[in-house]
């Protein structure tokens, strides 16, 4: 209390002063209309300046929250389209009884990790066994396909991309009907990929759409990119052409991992089939 005391007295002409400036700024302010709504002025900038600022870091910090419940949201819609289910008919005395049935279901993931640049690339997502994922699943994203389920963990799992020497999958031409092979470019593009074994009888153009087929993992119709190059050349009776991957795999933050209710069943009698061979 003394040092603050003898303090005060050492600076008593300084603190007059502030308290002298202050009183003289609050009563010209106050008796100055012009000053007085300048003053106003100049704090209501500065605090909605400071507001606007506030709700910009509360909207960056709650986007993550939203992302998510979208890609919810998403996944709900996508299992309730027409296209996830199959049609249970019956025809018994005239009487037709179409039911339709969940084929298709859509979990949402988020990319955790993901690699573009490399002869063989991989997609780690949050999402396991305990999901409901399991190997061989397609991926998707609202743009196009993305890849499948090769390695199962309890919480997270490993996605073989599309960006891999070894993925191939059906896929047709939106116009022609005629089903090819997709699979990565030799030339290691992230942005495309080739079509091959299309037959010959089909006159596809640049910029016709690329879509699954009914012989996919996948449902059919999902979008896989545009034709952008007829100068790869075929083998035979087969074309090869070069296609524009729709998905833009370096900016993949959420994705579906299509569960085919059916995949099991299908598999097994497949691989008895070819016991029979």
């Amino acid at each position: 209390m003394r040092n603050l005391l003898i303090f005060i007295t050492k600076y008593n002409a300084f603190f007059l002063f502030l308290i002298f400036f202050v009183a003289s700024l609050v009563i010209y302010i106050k008796y100055n209309s012009f000053q007085k709504a300048s003053f106003i002025n100049s704090t209501n900038k500065v605090t909605s300046e400071f507001y606007a600022r506030a709700d910009e870091l509360k909207g960056y910090l709650s986007l993550r929250e939203v992302n998510d419940q979208l890609a919810r949201e998403n996944a709900e819609l996508r299992n309730q389209l027409r296209s996830s289910k199959y049609a249970d008919s019956v025809a018994k005395h005239m009487v037709n009884d179409t039911i339709y049935k969940q084929q298709y279901e859509y979990i949402e993931a988020k990319v955790i990790n993901n690699s573009v640049n490399k002869r063989n690339n991989y997609l780690t997502i949050n999402r396991g066994r305990k999901d409901g994922l399991d190997k061989g699943m397609g991926v998707i994203t609202g743009a196009g396909i993305v890849g499948k389920v090769v390695l199962v963990g309890e919480h997270v799992s490993i996605v073989q991309s599309m960006l891999h020497k070894d993925s191939r999958f059906s896929v047709m031409l939106a116009t022609h009907k005629e089903i090819g092979y997709l699979q990565w470019g030799e030339d290691f593009d992230p942005h495309k990929a080739l079509l091959e074994d299309v037959s010959n009888n089909a006159s596809p153009k640049v910029g016709e759409q690329v879509v699954t087929s009914q012989l996919s993992l996948f449902p059919a119709g999902i979008p896989v990119g545009k034709v952008s190059g007829l100068n790869a050349k075929g083998t035979g009776f087969f074309l090869k052409m070069e296609v524009q991957l729709a998905v833009d795999f370096s900016k993949l933050e959420y994705v579906y991992v299509i569960n085919n209710k059916f995949a099991t069943e299908q598999t097994g009698l497949e691989a008895q089939e070819k016991k029979d061979e």
